[in-house]
């Protein structure tokens, strides 16, 4: 008699669903670690039609009121959010250790619980008496704020059950594990099963639900990747350890759009929204000084102003020093670079030393004409003007080119009392029109800002200069 064929069980990654003949720890597609699991095998046959939940209807008939939604208390908490939290969405929030979530979400339901319904706070990191102490610190004590301390999932949808709440917090995921499946807590496999959970019973009735997540060494949130597939809005919680700002950076979000930013005050009593952080990134000087410029930068939608420091010194090296802080050393060293060949400033026997204020991180390409005009400031010894904002990318081949939401930038520079901005040339104007022609720079204002452009190095190193009154032979606009 024939043998009867054997069939070998498949192995498949749960993030790219790459498959082996047999078990290995790490993916050999996507190189992530714990992802491979045996998997079932397929069913042969048709799957058939059966009993829907709901009848289709048409797009117009269905009710959007279940979408709207509901503020937090929280301003720039539901800034992000794109207004606040929906009914039924599930939230994922992730960050940093200590960056400050807990302290976030645990104001988030104290004003929730004050102005509108019950809200359940579970933590699975932390005691219940560890939270109650933070709670009285920031003055985040509500009476229909219900707080558990739990590590088991059907002890969660348990409190659930009981207290009914509006609102969910569980800090987090990593934390909690379900009894029906293999594996320890923050695995792959029980991420998956209690985010799954909880986001059905969100949906089932109805309870906008917080994840909190932790993340990796390389920043990315942990977990499998399917995790923010499966939420709703996608938040990271970004902040420097030595910096008293918070920033919420929306990742995703279905309700919303998905470039906004909140910014936030973390102090010994608590956290607080930042209606105007630009006075964070600014320093104060009775008089100019040399090598400081400001720019202004677009975090999401949000302009926000920036303050460009730099330091020229004669150096004693061998090979000179360059060393910064905030900025993207790439583009500094390329910016010097462009500064000495097409500006004629030698720095090659100088130390430059560049940074910014208040621990502002600018990655921007706007921010090169700040830097470029800050280092030639600090090499010369001569202030830039009173009252100069610098924007602009600089090219290798020194031209200034176009930057983003210049309309946006100007009229916060306005707003902070700046009175000169330096522009590109070429983007004379806000935005470019559906014909490729960009159109001109608004009549005069009343107390309006003073609008420069410069084509290229050569002409913002002149209109910036001490001597040139503010180049009165460049093309202008107030």
């Amino acid at each position: 008699m024939a043998k009867a064929k054997t069939t070998a069980p498949v192995f498949r990654c749960s993030e790219c669903s790459w498959s082996t003949a047999k078990w290995v720890g790490r993916c050999g597609e996507c190189q992530a670690w714990g992802t491979v699991e045996q998997a079932g095998a397929a069913k042969a046959g048709v799957t058939a039609a059966g009993p829907v939940t709901e009848a289709a209807r048409p797009i117009g008939s269905v009710a959007i009121e279940a979408a709207r939604s509901r503020p937090t208390g929280v301003g720039e908490f539901d800034r992000a959010l794109g207004g606040g939290l929906v009914q039924g969405a599930v939230i994922l929030l992730a960050g940093e250790p200590g960056v400050g979530k807990s302290t976030l979400l645990l104001d988030v339901t104290a004003r929730w619980a004050h102005e509108a319904g019950r809200a359940l706070y579970v933590t699975g990191e932390e005691s219940a008496a560890q939270v109650r102490l933070r709670a009285e610190r920031t003055g985040a004590v509500a009476d229909h704020l219900y707080l558990a301390a739990e590590t088991d999932l059907s002890a969660v949808l348990g409190h659930v059950d009981e207290v009914r709440p509006s609102l969910l917090v569980l800090d987090s995921v990593q934390t909690v594990s379900s009894p029906a499946v293999d594996g320890a807590a923050g695995g792959v496999t029980q991420v998956r099963e209690v985010a799954a959970s909880l986001i059905r019973v969100a949906k089932d009735r109805g309870i906008a639900t917080i994840l909190v997540g932790h993340v990796t060494k390389d920043g990315s949130i942990a977990g499998p990747r399917v995790l923010e597939h499966l939420v709703d809005v996608v938040l990271h919680f970004e902040g420097d350890r030595h910096s008293r700002l918070r920033l919420v950076r929306t990742v995703k979000n279905r309700f919303g759009p998905a470039d906004e930013v909140g910014c936030f005050d973390l102090t010994d009593t608590g956290i607080r929204s930042l209606a105007d952080p630009t006075g964070l990134f600014l320093s104060r000087h009775a008089t100019p000084v040399p090598g400081t410029c400001i720019t202004v930068t677009l975090e999401g939608r949000r302009p926000l102003l920036g303050e460009v420091q730099a330091l020229v010194a004669t150096s004693a090296l061998a090979t000179p020093r360059r060393a910064n802080s905030g900025l993207d050393s790439s583009r500094v060293a390329m910016v010097l670079a462009v500064l000495e060949r097409r500006g004629q400033v030698r720095l090659s026997n100088s130390d430059v030393y560049t940074s910014t204020v208040g621990g502002a991180k600018l990655s921007e390409p706007s921010t090169d004409l700040a830097l470029l005009l800050a280092v030639a400031s600090a090499a010369s010894g001569s202030p830039l003007p009173a009252g100069l904002t610098a924007l602009g990318e600089v090219g290798l081949a020194g031209e200034i080119r176009r930057v983003s939401g210049l309309s946006r930038r100007l009229a916060e520079a306005e707003r902070m009392g700046f009175t000169t901005a330096l522009v590109p040339s070429e983007s004379s104007g806000t935005d470019v029109r559906p014909s490729g022609r960009l159109p001109p720079l608004p009549g005069p204002v009343p107390g309006g800002i003073r609008v420069i452009e410069v084509a290229d190095v050569g002409q913002a190193l002149a209109a910036s200069g001490p001597n040139a009154g503010l180049a009165a032979d460049s093309p202008q606009h107030t």
